[in-house]
C-alpha cells in the first residue's frame, strides 16, 4: 500500500515537474511593466487603496508631497492590508505559491512610488487659482490707507 501510494505521488510530480505546473517557469516570467492579466485588477486595486488613504491622512500627505511615497505608504499600509492580501493571493495562484509576498515586497514596492507620483501628483501640487475680482494695486491701497488717516484726523 506504501509503494502504491508513494508511486502515486511520484508520478504526479513527475507530471508536474514535465508540464510545468506550480513552477515560474511555466508561467512566464513577471514584468512589472506589463502585469498579468489575471493579477492586473487586484495590483490596480491596491494602489487605488494606497492613493486615497494617503489623500486621507495628513501625515501621509506631507510625505507625499515631499516626494516620499515609500514613506507616506507606510503611514497608512495596513489599512490597504485586505487589498495587498488578495493581490498576493493572485499573484500565488498565476505564478506559483510564495511568489505574491517576494511580488509585494520587491518589484510592486518598487513601482509603488511612480504609481503614487502619477495618480497623487495633480492633487498634490498646489496651484495658483485665478480670481474674477481685478487685483488690488499696492499704491490705491496706500493712498487710500493715507487718505483715510488724513479724515479721521480732521474730524477731531
Amino acid at each position: 500500500m506504501k509503494t502504491g501510494l508513494l508511486g502515486t505521488v511520484r508520478l504526479l510530480g513527475a507530471i508536474a515537474v514535465l508540464t510545468g505546473l506550480g513552477s515560474e517557469a511555466g508561467a512566464g516570467a513577471r514584468n512589472p511593466a506589463k502585469p498579468h492579466a489575471a493579477t492586473s485588477p487586484f495590483e490596480t486595486a491596491a494602489t487605488a487603496c494606497f492613493a486615497e488613504t494617503i489623500l486621507a491622512n495628513p501625515a501621509a500627505v506631507k510625505h507625499a508631497r515631499a516626494g516620499r511615497w515609500y514613506e507616506a505608504a507606510g503611514v497608512i499600509g495596513f489599512l490597504c492590508r485586505p487589498e495587498v492580501d488578495a493581490m498576493v493571493r493572485a499573484h500565488d495562484g498565476v505564478h506559483g505559491r510564495g511568489t505574491g509576498e517576494r511580488y509585494f515586497r520587491t518589484a510592486y514596492t518598487r513601482h509603488l512610488g511612480e504609481q503614487l507620483a502619477g495618480r497623487l501628483q495633480p492633487v498634490l501640487t498646489r496651484q495658483d487659482v485665478a480670481s474674477a475680482e481685478p487685483a488690488l494695486d499696492r499704491a490705491e491701497t496706500t493712498l487710500d490707507k493715507a487718505e483715510i488717516l488724513q479724515v479721521g484726523k480732521a474730524d477731531e
